[in-house]
This record gives structure tokens, C-alpha cells and sequence, in this order.
């Protein structure tokens, strides 16, 4: 019984400490220090949210670049339900999914040259990437400047400002990020 009243107040003073003041102290030091990410890196255009700089969308319109296929369930792009197909490479079914994409793609795409990249042929993991590859993004080029009545040196333009580097070149490869470059392509135009 001596044991037991120590071991109980530990207890709940760790729970304080790691289940109540450590949370509430990382939310408040994120808030201050850095409010633009700990809000959900919000996308905002004439006052109004139109998404996030870190979560994948559905654009289908042919004045939009078009992002990574999304293997989440019910919708794409569904937030509630992140996660991939999880299909096997050998599974027929993903061979006849891959085959689907590259006729949408293409009949989508018909004035782009050389073989559709692989990365908006195949989802994510988690079916919410927010970019693709600069290749991809080119690839789309002719599509969205024709769509949009722009010249496709302009479009190639907005395509490089929007490409991001990592931080080391060994640490992953750069991407653009979509929801930025299909926003800024509005605003753009809007212009």
C-alpha cells in the first residue's frame, strides 16, 4: 500500500505533463512561431479558401494542370480516407487500372509529346500528394495553354517559378506544387 500512493501520483503528474502541458505549450509555440503552417497552410483567393499548399486536388478542367490519380476511397482526393490502393504489381487488376489512366491521359493530352510520366499515371500512398514532377507538369503544357489562350513559353514560365528543390540534391527530387501553380495560373489570367 506504501508503493502504491507514489506510483498513483506519478501517474497522474506524467499524465498532466505529456497528455495536457506539453501538447498545449507545442500548439501555442507552433501558433507563434509559425501561424501561416500551423493553420493548414491555407490557399487564399479574393478572401475566400480555395485549399491548402500541402493536400492534393481534384482538378479535372482542361485550364488546370492535372495531379498524381488518388486511390482514396469513395472520392478522390478525400481527405477522411487517405491511403493508397494497395494493389500488388502483379495484380491484373492494377495492369488494367494503369491501361484506363493512359487512354484518359492521352485522349486528354493529345497534343503532348513523348511517353505520359509515370507519376500521374500512378497514386501516392496516401492519395493527397499535392505535386508532381516538373516533367509531368511540361508534359501537360500544350493542353493548358491551349485552354487557356497562352502562349506555352509564359505557362513553362509559371511552371519553373513554382518548382521546388530540396533542401540537399540527395534528398529527394523537385516537384511543383499544384494547387499554387493552378491558382497563380487564375490569377494570371485574371491579370
Amino acid at each position: 500500500m506504501s508503493q502504491l500512493r507514489p506510483a498513483l501520483c506519478l501517474m497522474v503528474f506524467l499524465l498532466l505533463l505529456t497528455g495536457g502541458a506539453y501538447p498545449l505549450l507545442t500548439t501555442l509555440l507552433g501558433q507563434w512561431l509559425f501561424p501561416q503552417q500551423a493553420g493548414g497552410s491555407l490557399l487564399m483567393q479574393k478572401g475566400e479558401i480555395r485549399g491548402s499548399r500541402l493536400l492534393g486536388q481534384a482538378f479535372s478542367e482542361e485550364k488546370y494542370f492535372h495531379g498524381r490519380p488518388s486511390a482514396t476511397a469513395e472520392t478522390p482526393y478525400n481527405p477522411l480516407a487517405s491511403g493508397g490502393s494497395n494493389l500488388a504489381v502483379g495484380n491484373p487488376a492494377l495492369d488494367k487500372l494503369f491501361a484506363e489512366r493512359l487512354l484518359a491521359l492521352c485522349s486528354e493530352n493529345p497534343d503532348a509529346s513523348g511517353a505520359a510520366p509515370v507519376d500521374l499515371l500512378t497514386a501516392s500512398a496516401s492519395g493527397l500528394d499535392n505535386g508532381i514532377s516538373p516533367e509531368a507538369a511540361r508534359w501537360q503544357i500544350p493542353r493548358v495553354a491551349k485552354a487557356r489562350q497562352l502562349p506555352p513559353e509564359k505557362v513553362s514560365e509559371l511552371i519553373a517559378a513554382y518548382t521546388r528543390y530540396p533542401l540537399f540534391t540527395f534528398s529527394g527530387q523537385p516537384w511543383v506544387n499544384l494547387p499554387e501553380l493552378n491558382l497563380a495560373l487564375d490569377e494570371m489570367q485574371a491579370k
